[in-house]
């Protein structure tokens, strides 16, 4: 998590902070997914359909 924090601390580009923000939700996303579909015990599967997201990363012009 430090890691985490210092990259959004660093200025200069906001592009680190904004990958670093999309892939720990995307982590985020994941582990819980996972969490629902090992706690049935395996009997019971979690379909979930994740609707294609589009991240338009544009410079600020600095």
């Amino acid at each position: 998590m430090a890691d985490r924090e210092t990259i959004i601390e660093t200025r200069g580009s906001s592009f680190p902070a904004i990958l670093a923000g999309i892939v720990f939700a995307v982590v985020v996303v994941l582990g819980v997914l996972w969490f629902l579909n090992n706690s049935g015990g395996g009997s019971r599967t979690v379909d979930v359909d994740v609707p294609a997201v589009t991240v338009d990363v544009k410079p600020d012009g600095q």
